[in-house]
């Protein structure tokens, strides 16, 4: 870790990309609550280091739920910015996910769904090809399994909005803490954590790999050991 900026820690900054840890129920950017997101944080923290008396540019490559942290790219040039949305459209910037759903999950599966969004931003699996839906795919490995508790390792090839937590609601293991879609409790964080990051440098000729663990606290103490540490290559 470089940095920690308002909740928002910095695990790479140079003068064309910034990855960072988004925590838990921040919003990846500015919404309708007015409250303090990912993207306005850290254009504030680019002029505190940099000494930038006017505006900054920061571009968003990716998002998170709000309710969902971990790892996020960000694009400090529009040069930048373009060639990492291509590289998260071609999927060729990869993201990985750890998540602990309540039931048994299988060893390892590869779910497919057709998601469809209504207007209060409620994510529903329908039959396929319903107008306005749209394909959903993904992969999930079970890590370990704790008091009734399965630990997911989860892969996406499409990134869809609410996908994991719509489609492991679906098969029949919801993600702990989850009201929208799991039946969480009130108090509970979702246990979903973006622990991976995969991607190619915008300018430089090379693969950046960053892993970075979730919380400490429950569900995640159920398990030893989730993830690893952060690296680069």
């Amino acid at each position: 870790m470089l940095d920690l900026y308002q909740g928002v820690q910095v695990v790479h900054l140079d003068n064309h990309l910034l990855v960072v840890v988004k925590p838990p129920n921040m919003p990846s950017q500015a919404d309708a609550s007015g409250d303090l997101d990912v993207l306005t944080c850290m254009k504030a923290y680019i002029r505190r280091v940099y000494g930038k008396p006017g505006a900054v540019y920061l571009g968003l490559v990716h998002r998170l739920d709000r309710p969902v942290g971990g790892l996020m790219a960000l694009a400090r040039t529009s040069k930048a910015a373009a060639r990492l949305s291509e590289q998260a459209r071609e999927r060729t910037l990869r993201r990985g996910y750890l998540a602990v759903t309540r039931g048994r999950a299988p060893q390892s599966a590869d779910l497919a769904d057709w998601l469809l969004k209504d207007h209060s931003n409620t994510v529903s699996v329908v039959p396929p090809h319903t107008p306005g839906a749209k394909e959903a795919r993904l992969s999930l490995q079970c890590l370990a399994e704790a008091d009734g508790l399965c630990l997911l390792r989860v892969a996406l090839y499409t990134g869809r909005s609410h996908q994991i937590r719509v489609q492991c609601a679906n098969a029949g293991f919801p993600l702990w803490g989850d009201a929208r879609y799991g039946g969480g409790k009130p108090g509970q964080q979702i246990a979903l954590w973006g622990t991976s990051l995969c991607l190619h440098h915008p300018t430089l000729k090379k693969t950046m790999d960053f892993c970075v663990p979730p919380p400490s606290g429950a569900p995640w103490s159920f398990f030893a050991s989730p993830a690893g540490e952060k690296k680069e290559n």
